[in-house]
């Protein structure tokens, strides 16, 4: 990510600014001296059982109180993001940008939507289907939003029902909950991301997710559920990262994770010591 991010920073387009990555285990770690870093702390121990995505708000308000950020804008985005294209603030005065995501359903559970946006608020379709990533928001907006987005967060994973209902998404639900109480609205840009498999073309898209695996067979079909004989996971790598010069997907695969792909290869072979650390 932080290569793609200093190679695209300065392109003609592009609004990015200075970049900080949120360092949540509470001690430093051989990255520091190569991305700029900060270090907060987690939560209590226990208190994210097991559930470590809960530890995220909570570190945005710690870095929101403790960094001095220049910037009067943030872009929230994750490890496995990949800027394609130069990144314009996507925002609008008060009105932060997002992802809309398919499986984030507000009026779909507003029963248990209920219980952190009551009635009184309004309708559950004033909380957006987002999650905090990526999102281009106001500084000063965040800085309301976060506590709340923590405390939500936290109320969900202690409820059985929401937390058996929202999974590993509990904590984008937070978020989008967290927002509406304040009520913020997101501008919804679906070219603000691309994830392949399913999106085939990158376009003018801006980023990246590798979160879904790419399975494919060398006639270049997909067979999702079903390790290909050609592949692309980053759960293959967790204990350390993709080795340099991946092969290449078979012809017949979409442009979107070819762009992948190379995008890993380049990132990799211009990266020192990207196998020794």
């Amino acid at each position: 990510m932080y290569y793609w991010y200093k190679k695209m920073k300065d392109v003609p387009g592009s609004d990015m600014g200075g970049f900080t990555r949120i360092l949540h285990s509470g001690n430093p770690d051989n990255l520091m001296e190569e991305i700029p870093s900060i270090v907060v702390d987690p939560l209590p121990e226990g208190l994210d059982r097991g559930y470590i995505v809960l530890n995220r708000p909570w570190a945005f308000v710690q870095w929101l109180e403790k960094a001095t950020i220049e910037e009067e804008y943030i872009l929230m985005a994750e490890p496995d993001h990949i800027f394609v294209n130069p990144l314009p603030n996507l925002a609008h005065g008060d009105h932060p940008a997002a992802f809309p995501f398919f499986y984030i359903k507000p009026a779909e559970n507003e029963k248990i939507m209920r219980k952190y946006y009551p009635e009184e608020m309004g309708p559950v379709t004033n909380v957006d289907p987002i999650g905090n990533s990526p999102v281009i928001i106001k500084k000063s907006i965040l800085e309301k939003i976060a506590p709340t987005w923590m405390n939500v967060s936290l109320r969900m994973k202690d409820d059985p029902e929401t937390d058996k209902a929202f999974g590993w998404v509990l904590e984008m639900y937070g978020y989008a909950v967290a927002s509406a109480l304040h009520g913020v609205r997101h501008i919804l840009r679906k070219d603000f991301m691309l994830q392949p498999p399913w999106d085939l073309e990158v376009g003018n898209k801006f980023i990246i997710h590798y979160t879904y695996g790419c399975d494919y067979n060398m006639k270049g079909e997909l067979t999702y559920g079903k390790i290909g004989e050609w592949r692309f996971d980053k759960r293959s790598h967790l204990r350390g990262p993709p080795p340099r010069n991946l092969s290449l997907p078979p012809p017949g695969v979409p442009e979107s994770v070819v762009r992948l792909v190379k995008a890993v290869n380049e990132a990799s072979a211009n990266i020192p010591n990207w196998d020794t650390q």
